[in-house]
C-alpha cells in the first residue's frame, strides 16, 4: 500500500464509528466533520428542551424521603449466636460502642469468653458501632442545657458552684472527720428527691455506704426542715452497704442495671476510698489499687453522663508530716482522684459549729470559700 493508500484512524470521543481518513480525500473528511458538530449541537439542544418542559411545579412538590437504619444489635456481629449474644448482655454489653472501646482480655473476663472470640468480636463491633463525631462549640452549648442544678440548702454553697451542684459530673468532697462530708451527702440526697421548679432533681438517689454512716434518721430530721414527708423522701433514697473494693464496684453495675427502668439522678458514695485503702497496703499494692479506682471513677462518671445524674463522693484525707508550710491535709487517691473528680470541695471545722468549704478544682469556676453550718434542720447558711 502507498503513501497515498495508507488509511489515518481517527478516535471518536463519542463513540461514534472510527472515521478512515485519506490524504486524498480532504474535503470529505472536513465535511463529515462539520455533520458530527451539527448532530451534536442538536443532541444538546434536545436535552436542555427536555429540561426546560419540566413545570416548576412538579420540581418543587418532589419530596425525598429518608428511611431510618435499624440500629445493630449483638445478633449482628460475625460470630455471634444467641448463647453469646445472651452472655455478652448478662455481662452488660448492650450496645456496640461499649464492646468497641474493650480489651480483648477485659471482655474476656467479663462475658467469659476466650480472647480469641472476643478479639472477633471487637473487630466486628468496631465496624457495626456509631463512634459519634466533633461537634462545634455552638452544639456543645445547647447540649450543655439539659444540665440540671442541685441546690445546697445553703445560699453561699449554691452560689460557689455557679448554681448549684451540676449533674453529668463528679463532685469530690474530702475533709478529716467531722468536717460535715457526710452531712451534705445527706442533705444531698434529701434535695434531689424534691422537683426540679424547686432545685432539686425530681429522681431517684441511690447511695452506697462503705463506712456505716447512713442515718434513716437524719434523712427524716432534714426531710422535716425542707417542709418534706419523711417517709416519701425515704422511699425515694435506695441504700446498700459495700463491704469491700469488689462488691462496691459490683454495686454500681447494679445501679445501670436498674437505671433502665429508674429515673436515677443522684449517686453518692460515701467513702469513695475506705475500702480501697483498707485493702491495698503498700507500695506494692498501689499500681493495682489506682487502676481499680480509676475503673470505678470511670464506671461512675459514665452513670452520670447516661442518666445525666450528679455523683457525689466522699473522701478520707491523710496528713502529709514533710509538709514545711501550707495544710499538710491532702486527699486519699492522689491525682487518679483528682483528674477524674469535675468538682473538689474541700472541708474544713471553723468556730462556733461554721464549716467552710473551698472549691478546689473545677472547669469553669473560679477557687473560693463558702461559710456555712451544719443544723438540726441540714445545711443552712
Amino acid at each position: 500500500m502507498g503513501d497515498f493508500e495508507r488509511p489515518i484512524t481517527f478516535n471518536r470521543v463519542n463513540s461514534l464509528d472510527n472515521w478512515l481518513i485519506y490524504p486524498c480525500h480532504q474535503r470529505s473528511v472536513q465535511e463529515g466533520v462539520e455533520i458530527m458538530a451539527a448532530k451534536k449541537k442538536e443532541e444538546i439542544d434536545e436535552e436542555e428542551l427536555k429540561v426546560d418542559d419540566v413545570p416548576l411545579d412538579e420540581e418543587e412538590d418532589t419530596v425525598v424521603v429518608e428511611v431510618p437504619e435499624d440500629e445493630p444489635t449483638l445478633d449482628d456481629l460475625p460470630g455471634v449466636g444467641p448463647a453469646t449474644a445472651e452472655k455478652l448482655r448478662e455481662a452488660g454489653f448492650d450496645d456496640m460502642l461499649a464492646i468497641a472501646v474493650m480489651s480483648p482480655s477485659a471482655l474476656a473476663d467479663a462475658a467469659e469468653l476466650g480472647e480469641a472470640v472476643s478479639a472477633k468480636i471487637i473487630a466486628g463491633a468496631k465496624k457495626l458501632a456509631n463512634i459519634g463525631g466533633f461537634l462545634s462549640g455552638n452544639a456543645l452549648l445547647e447540649k450543655r442545657s439539659e444540665v440540671l442544678k442541685l441546690t445546697s440548702g445553703s445560699v453561699a454553697v449554691d452560689e460557689l458552684f455557679g448554681g448549684g451542684f451540676e449533674t453529668q459530673a463528679i463532685c469530690e468532697v474530702y475533709g478529716e472527720f467531722g468536717s460535715g462530708k457526710t452531712q451534705i451527702g445527706h442533705q444531698l440526697a434529701v434535695n434531689a428527691t424534691m422537683p426540679i421548679s424547686e432545685g432539686g432533681l425530681g429522681g431517684e438517689v441511690f447511695y452506697i455506704d462503705t463506712e456505716d454512716t447512713f442515718r434513716p434518721e437524719r434523712i427524716s430530721q432534714m426531710a422535716r426542715g425542707n417542709g418534706l414527708d419523711p417517709e416519701m423522701v425515704l422511699e425515694r433514697i435506695h441504700v446498700a452497704r459495700a463491704y469491700n473494693s469488689a462488691h462496691q464496684m459490683l454495686l454500681v453495675d447494679e445501679i445501670k442495671r436498674m437505671a433502665k427502668n429508674i429515673e436515677v439522678k443522684m449517686v453518692i458514695v460515701d467513702s469513695l476510698t475506705s475500702h480501697f485503702r483498707a485493702e491495698f497496703l503498700g507500695r506494692g499494692k498501689l499500681a493495682e489499687r489506682q487502676q481499680k479506682l480509676n475503673k470505678h471513677l470511670k464506671e461512675l462518671k459514665q452513670l452520670a453522663d447516661v442518666s445525666n445524674a450528679l455523683v457525689l463522693v466522699t473522701n478520707q484525707v491523710h496528713s502529709k508530716p514533710d509538709a514545711m508550710w501550707g495544710d499538710p491535709t491532702k486527699p486519699i487517691g492522689g491525682h487518679i482522684v483528682g483528674h477524674a473528680s469535675t468538682f473538689r470541695l474541700y472541708l474544713r471545722k471553723s468556730k462556733g459549729g461554721r464549716r467552710i468549704g473551698r472549691l478546689v478544682d473545677s472547669p469553669n469556676l473560679p477557687e473560693g470559700e463558702a461559710v456555712f453550718m451544719v443544723t438540726g434542720e441540714g445545711i443552712r447558711d
